[in-house]
């Protein structure tokens, strides 16, 4: 019996000794720092991507030939960025990061996207009935967007002998909504190598 105890004590020990060399170690570290761990699409390339291209693409005329026109800054709204790569992209992430580039800069105004504007009618529907008269939203003069963003992802990947290139190509376009002419096309390129040797890119 005095064997059998020493003998699940002594396992025990090593159990727990082999545990504690597997164990992880996590360590926080700044939002904004870059970091590229896989050579995979990542919340930096989203960020840079996002930042540039909405850089460019407010820094083209139309937006000031709308405030000439109308008087108004221009009604954006972000439409569907298909992700056509050999990858998994979170493009919900990228859409998000588009947006507030686009309201950051003050230039647009931003229009809510369907999912969204469908959680706002059922908030304003069941205010017609339980909220006060005077505090109950109306119906009917929801903001209608002027140009809608929409675009695609994609990649191209080359591999050889373990060491692997990829290039992303990220095209984004701005149409105007009431005659569906495009005002702007933008296009962003990212190439990552991911290897243990050295090549000259």
């Amino acid at each position: 019996m005095r064997l059998f105890k020493v003998a699940l004590l002594l396992s025990t020990t090593l159990l727990l000794a082999g545990c504690a060399g597997t164990g992880k170690v996590v360590s926080r570290i700044s939002p904004d720092s870059v970091t590229d761990l896989s050579g995979r699409w990542n919340d930096t390339d989203s960020r840079l991507v996002s930042e540039e291209m909405i850089n460019d693409c407010l820094g083209q005329s139309w937006a000031m030939d709308h405030v000439v026109k109308y008087g108004k800054k221009p009604a954006v709204i972000v439409g569907v960025i298909q992700n056509k790569s050999s990858e998994h992209i979170a493009v919900g992430t990228f859409v998000g990061d588009i947006e507030r580039a686009l309201i950051n800069s003050g230039k647009i105004q931003m229009v809510a996207n369907p999912e969204e504007r469908e959680q706002v009618r059922d908030e304003r529907s069941d205010q017609q009935n339980n909220a006060s008269e005077e505090t109950a939203k109306r119906w009917g003069i929801e903001k209608g967007a002027d140009y809608m963003m929409g675009g695609v992802i994609n990649t191209i990947t080359d591999e050889e002998k373990g060491s692997t290139v990829t290039y992303y190509q990220v095209d984004l376009n701005l149409i105007h909504l009431e005659d569906n002419s495009k005002v702007w096309l933008g296009q962003k390129n990212i190439k990552k190598f991911i290897g243990r040797r050295k090549v000259n890119l």
